[in-house]
């Protein structure tokens, strides 16, 4: 008994760094999973992210047409996801400034200025403004960026087969 002890405490480290030692736990990292299908993900990187989801073999087989429609899609996506982050960045605001000022005229300023500016670009990530997947997807469906029935889409309609002219 006393020499199975001495083998275990043999091989195990117990400095500092007795938390980093290989193979103690678990060493594989979880990732979160969506509940979205494969083309509802495609649709929202595509809106969000433009032409840059496509490889370069399938930008050059794509006609000017789509790249076009896809590149509109995406600038509108982009124009609708900052409008959304500044309207978040400027409810944190007035909440810092009723908390901190109340009774200030700048105050009084910020809360009734409800202007927001296209020209500007709110750097700020989803992660520090606390917007989730879900938010953006609501969002760009509302105004008419991705398609209504977005939920309920599994697969693309336009990969099923054709029928022939003559068959309708």
């Amino acid at each position: 008994m006393e020499k199975l002890n001495y083998n275990t405490e043999k091989f195990e480290y117990k400095g500092k760094l007795a938390d980093y030692q290989l193979y103690k736990s678990n060493t594989y990292m979880e990732y979160e999973k969506d509940n979205y299908t494969s083309y509802q993900n495609y649709l929202y990187k595509r809106a969000l992210y433009g032409l840059s989801v496509f490889t370069q073999s399938e930008l050059n087989a794509m006609c000017s047409k789509k790249k076009q429609r896809i590149n509109n899609v995406y600038l509108k996506a982009q124009n609708v996801v900052n409008l959304y982050k500044q309207k978040i960045t400027k409810a944190y605001t007035d909440l810092i400034f009723t908390s901190f000022f109340p009774n200030s005229p700048i105050t009084d300023f910020l809360l009734n200025d409800e202007s927001t500016d296209e020209k500007f670009k709110n750097k700020l990530t989803f992660k520090e403004l606390n917007i989730s997947k879900d938010d953006i997807i609501n969002l760009l469906i509302k105004e008419s960026v991705l398609p209504k029935n977005f939920y309920s889409l599994q697969v693309d309609p336009n990969a099923l087969p054709r029928l022939k002219n003559g068959n309708r």
